[in-house]
C-alpha cells in the first residue's frame, strides 16, 4: 500500500516536471520580451480619434488585450503547477532515518546503563500513564520503545551496528511513476483504460491535425482564402481603372460567404438611395442601370453598398445586423487589399514585370477606405490634380470648407501644409469658419502627416556601367519625417474602427509601358528589425565588393544611424533590359494617408554588351521626359465616368518634359502634393 502511494506521488512529480520544463523558459522569454518591448506608437490626438474609442485604455480593453489564448494558457498551466506542488507537499511523507541513539539522546557507543537511564527519563515524560497526550503516546510507542529495544536486544543491536537498521539488511524496491488506479486494474477497467489511452494519445492528436490541415488548406499564411487569391488573379487586368478596382475587391470569397438576410432588403434599399451617386451609374439610363445593379449576386450588392456607406460616412444609418457585417467587412479589408496589391505586382508581362496601374488603384482604394473618403473626391478639378480627397481626411473639413479656402488660392493639400501655423490658424478660423478647437484638431492631424523622401540608385556591383543582361541592384533609402518628430505612428483614421498601421509600397516602374520592375512593402513600425536587415544587407554588399573589415564596420554604422533617424533601406535586383535609355519612376505610395505619396523620375542607361566584357563609362544624362501610364481604352472611358489617378495624367507630364532627371545615379525627392508638377530631382 505504501509503495502504491509512493508511486502515485512520483507520478504527480513526473507530470509536474513535464509541465515545468517548457513552461518556465517560455514564461521567462515572454516576460523578457514584455520588459524590453517599447511603448506603442503614438496615435492621433484629435477629438475625432478620441471619440472613436479605438485608443481608449479602458479596463475592458486591458483585460481583452491580456486575455489572449497564449496568456490564458500560461496562466492555467501555472495554476496547475502551483496546485501540484501543494498537493505533493501534503500527500508525500518525508522519509525519516531511524537513529536510536539520537532518539534516546545518547552518543553512539553508550553503555547499557546509560541506555536504561535515558529510557526511564523519557518514560516519565512520554509514557501514556504519565502523559495523556495522544501524540506523546504515539511517539513513545513508535520511537522510544523501538529505540530502547534496538539497543538492548543483542540481535537488534548487532543488526543496527552492521546494517544500519535493527531488522537487518533492507531490500531495494523499485516502482513506476503511475497513479494507483492504473496499477490495480481488473480486466474490464483495463479495457476501458486502454481505449482512453488510444483516444487521448492517437485519436485526439489526429483530430487536431485534421482540423489544422483543413484550415491551412483553405487559408494562406496571411489568413486570406486561396479561393480569394484565385478570384483576384482571374479578374486582375493591366488596364484596370481605379474605379473598377472596387468591383474586383468585393469578389473576395470571405465577402461572398457573408450571410444575406431577408431583413436586410429594406435597409439596403435605403442605403442604395443614399450612396447612388457613388455607384457609377449611367444617369441617362438610370432605371436600366438600377435593375442591372440589383441583378448582381446579393453578396456583391451588399458588400458594395456597405463599402460605399463607409466611404460616404453614412454608416450611422445601418441596422444592428448590418453594423455587424459592416465591421467584419472593414476588419478583413486591410489584408485583402494587401493581397490584391501583391496580385497586381505579380510578374506577368513578357519581361517578368508587374502591372502599375491596377497596383496604384488598389493603394488608392486602401487610402480611401482608411480615411473614409469617397472615390469621386479624387476627380481632378479646380487646378488640383488630386481633387479634394486629401482635404476631406482632415477633421471638420467638408466640400464647402474646401471651396472657402480655395478663394484664398489654397487649392492643393501641400499648400495648406506649407503654411505657417499662424497663417493656417487664421485661414481656418476666419475664412473656413472653424472654431479654435476645430482648428487645433486640424493642426494635430497635420503634425502626424508623413513626408516621404526617396534616395535611389541603380548599379551593377563591381562595374562602372550597366550593360544589357547584367544583374542590376537597386539601392533605395526611404526616409520619413513628421512635424511631430515621430517615426512610428498610427494614422489619423477616426472612421476606421480598428487599429491600422501605415505601410508604404516602393515601386520601381516604367510608367510608359505600365510595368513595375521592382516592388517592396516598407514599414516604419519596427526599428529593431529594420536595423538588422539594413546591417546585414550593407555587410553582404561590402563583402562582395572586397571591402576591408574597417570599411564594412563604418558602412554598417552609417546605415544603422540612418535607420534610427527614420530611414529604411530597400534593395532589389532585376535584369538589365535591352540597350537604350529607359525612363523609370520610383513611386512610394502610402496605404493609409491621401496626398502623401512620393514620385521620383530618373533615366537608366543600358549599354550594349561588349565582347571582352569591358565596361564603358556611363556619362551623366540630360533631361528626360516623364511618360505617364497608358490611358484606359476609349471604350471603357465612354462607358464609365472614371476618376483619373494622379499618376495617370499624361498631358501634365508632357508639359513638364525635360525637368531634371538623373541617369543611373542617386535621385531623391520629397513628397509633393502636386506630384505631377515635375519638380527638380537632385542628382
Amino acid at each position: 500500500m505504501a509503495a502504491a502511494e509512493e508511486n502515485s506521488s512520483l507520478f504527480l512529480i513526473f507530470i509536474l516536471t513535464m509541465i515545468a520544463l517548457p513552461l518556465v523558459p517560455y514564461t521567462i522569454m515572454r516576460l523578457c520580451h514584455a520588459a524590453t518591448k517599447k511603448a506603442k506608437p503614438i496615435h492621433c490626438r484629435c477629438s475625432g480619434c478620441h471619440r472613436s474609442g479605438k485608443y481608449r485604455k479602458s479596463i475592458y480593453k486591458k483585460i481583452s488585450n491580456f486575455s489572449t489564448w497564449s496568456n490564458l494558457t500560461i496562466l492555467v498551466l501555472w495554476v496547475v503547477v502551483i496546485f501540484l506542488v501543494y498537493y505533493i507537499k501534503l500527500s508525500s511523507r518525508e522519509v525519516q532515518v531511524f537513529e536510536p541513539y539520537s532518539i534516546l539522546g545518547l552518543e553512539p557507543g553508550a553503555t547499557e546503563s546509560d541506555i536504561k537511564k535515558s529510557y526511564r527519563r523519557l518514560s516519565i515524560l512520554y509514557h501514556p500513564d504519565k502523559n495523556p497526550d495522544p501524540e506523546a503516546h504515539t511517539y513513545f510507542v513508535e520511537s522510544i520503545s523501538k529505540a530502547y529495544q534496538a539497543l538492548t536486544d543483542p540481535t537488534s543491536r548487532e543488526n543496527y551496528e552492521k546494517y544500519g537498521h535493527p531488522d537487518g539488511r533492507q531490500g531495494f524496491q523499485m516502482g513506476i511513476a503511475l497513479p494507483k488506479f492504473l496499477l490495480n486494474m481488473d480486466g474490464a477497467s483495463g479495457g476501458i483504460m486502454l481505449l482512453g489511452i488510444v483516444g487521448l494519445c492517437i485519436l485526439f492528436p489526429l483530430m487536431i491535425a485534421v482540423i489544422y490541415l483543413s484550415r491551412s488548406s483553405k487559408y494562406t499564411g496571411n489568413y486570406v482564402m486561396h479561393q480569394t487569391l484565385s478570384t483576384y488573379y482571374y479578374f486582375m487586368k493591366p488596364s484596370l481603372a481605379p474605379s473598377k478596382v472596387m468591383d474586383v475587391f468585393i469578389k473576395a470569397a470571405e465577402y461572398m460567404e457573408m450571410p444575406v438576410r431577408r431583413s436586410d432588403d429594406e435597409p439596403l434599399q435605403k442605403l442604395f438611395v443614399a450612396v447612388r451617386s457613388e455607384l457609377n451609374l449611367d444617369l441617362k439610363n438610370i432605371r436600366t442601370e438600377q435593375a442591372k445593379f440589383w441583378k448582381q449576386h446579393p453578396s456583391l450588392v451588399k458588400m458594395e453598398l456597405l463599402i460605399q456607406a463607409h466611404l460616404t460616412r453614412e454608416s450611422f444609418a445601418l441596422s444592428p445586423a448590418l453594423v455587424k457585417d459592416y465591421r467584419h467587412m472593414l476588419e478583413l479589408a486591410p489584408r485583402l487589399l494587401e493581397e490584391l496589391v501583391k496580385i497586381a505586382l505579380l510578374p506577368r508581362s513578357p519581361h517578368g514585370f508587374g502591372w502599375l496601374r491596377p497596383a496604384i488603384g488598389v493603394v488608392e482604394l486602401s487610402q480611401s477606405i482608411i480615411q473614409a473618403v469617397p472615390l469621386s473626391a479624387r476627380k481632378a478639378g479646380g487646378g488640383n490634380s488630386e481633387g479634394i480627397a486629401p482635404f476631406l481626411q482632415l477633421p471638420h473639413f467638408s466640400e464647402a470648407t474646401v471651396k472657402k479656402i480655395a478663394r484664398k488660392k489654397i487649392r492643393a493639400f501641400q499648400e495648406l501644409c506649407d503654411m505657417s501655423q499662424v497663417e493656417r490658424a487664421a485661414l481656418l478660423t476666419q475664412v473656413a469658419g472653424l472654431s479654435e478647437e476645430e482648428a487645433q484638431d486640424v493642426e494635430l492631424v497635420l503634425e502626424m502627416v508623413p513626408t516621404i523622401e526617396v534616395d535611389i540608385r541603380c548599379e551593377t556591383e563591381g562595374e562602372e556601367g550597366i550593360q544589357e543582361g547584367d544583374v542590376v541592384t537597386m539601392y533605395a533609402w526611404v526616409s520619413l519625417q513628421r512635424r511631430s518628430g515621430l517615426i512610428a505612428a498610427l494614422p489619423h483614421a477616426p472612421c476606421f474602427p480598428f487599429h491600422r498601421e501605415e505601410n508604404f509600397w516602393l515601386l520601381l516602374a516604367d510608367t510608359a509601358s505600365n510595368e513595375v520592375w521592382l516592388s517592396q512593402k516598407v514599414s516604419f513600425m519596427d526599428e529593431a528589425t529594420a536595423i538588422t536587415a539594413a546591417s546585414k544587407a550593407i555587410q553582404d554588399t561590402q563583402e562582395a565588393l572586397g571591402a576591408s573589415p574597417r570599411e564594412i564596420g563604418v558602412a554598417v554604422r552609417e546605415a544603422v544611424d540612418r535607420v534610427k533617424k527614420g530611414s529604411r533601406l530597400v534593395m532589389g535586383k532585376f535584369q538589365a533590359p535591352a540597350e537604350g535609355n529607359h525612363n523609370l519612376t520610383s513611386l512610394c505610395l502610402c496605404d493609409a494617408w491621401i496626398g502623401c505619396d512620393s514620385k521620383t523620375s530618373f533615366k537608366l542607361k543600358v549599354l550594349k554588351r561588349s565582347r571582352a566584357g569591358t565596361r564603358a563609362h556611363v556619362p551623366e544624362e540630360g533631361p528626360v521626359a516623364e511618360d505617364g501610364i497608358e490611358e484606359e481604352e476609349e471604350e471603357e472611358e465612354e462607358e464609365y465616368d472614371d476618376y483619373e489617378s494622379e499618376y495617370s495624367d499624361d498631358e501634365e507630364e508632357e508639359k513638364n518634359k525635360g525637368k531634371g532627371k538623373v541617369a543611373n545615379g542617386a535621385a531623391h525627392k520629397k513628397a509633393d502634393s502636386d506630384i505631377d508638377s515635375g519638380s527638380d530631382v537632385d542628382e
